[in-house]
């Protein structure tokens, strides 16, 4: 009888991971990543005390992804990279994306805690440097929401035919400056 293969702790996280992009974070079953990798639960439990401990693992994986997209922009500003990488989020792992953005889950840090690392960040952008933290708040809510909607409609394969990549890109961009331009003028409106 040839020797049982062994599985690491980082190949049982591949597995649940690919289970995960087809069937969601519920796909995740000691028996379909055990029948994923071709052997019993047992590898499954030596490495992981519960399901749901392989399934934090997994969710921390897919973290990781948004982080890793964010890094790959290069536009100038915090909102187009923003909004670029939820895209390519969207386009490349639309049920994951729907999973972590459109339905309840436990996974997902609450919106203040998103909101208040962003509005920090933007207090440095020049053009909002003199805002109140409300006025920023306001103006990331705005941008949040066309980008979640622009995003979910990526996921869900609803975009019109004649957007395409670069398309999709300014109309990011272009929605972004009006938002922005808008809050300006109201800001300007108020210190007069």
């Amino acid at each position: 009888m040839p020797p049982r293969k062994k599985f690491t702790k980082e190949a049982i996280v591949d597995a649940a991971f690919e289970i995960a992009k087809k069937a969601g974070f519920a796909g995740i079953t000691a028996r379909n990543v055990a029948q994923f990798l071709r052997c019993s639960v047992a590898p499954i439990y030596v490495n992981f005390t519960t399901i749901d401990d392989l399934v934090e693992a997994v969710v921390q994986r897919v973290f990781a992804i948004p982080d890793q997209l964010l890094a790959q922009q290069a536009g100038p500003n915090l909102f187009e990279n923003i909004g670029k990488a939820s895209i390519a989020f969207a386009r490349e792992y639309p049920l994951l994306f729907r999973e972590l953005s459109i339905q309840p889950n436990p996974y997902m840090a609450s919106y203040e805690t998103i909101e208040t690392a962003i509005v920090e960040a933007l207090a440095e952008d020049e053009a909002m440097g003199d805002w109140t933290i409300e006025e920023r708040k306001r103006l990331f809510l705005k941008m949040r929401i066309f980008q979640m909607g622009l995003s979910s409609m990526v996921a869900n394969g609803n975009l019109p035919s004649w957007l395409d990549d670069q398309a999709l890109g300014e109309l990011l961009m272009e929605v972004g400056e009006d938002l922005l331009r808008g809050q300006q003028i109201k800001w300007e409106e108020t210190i007069r």
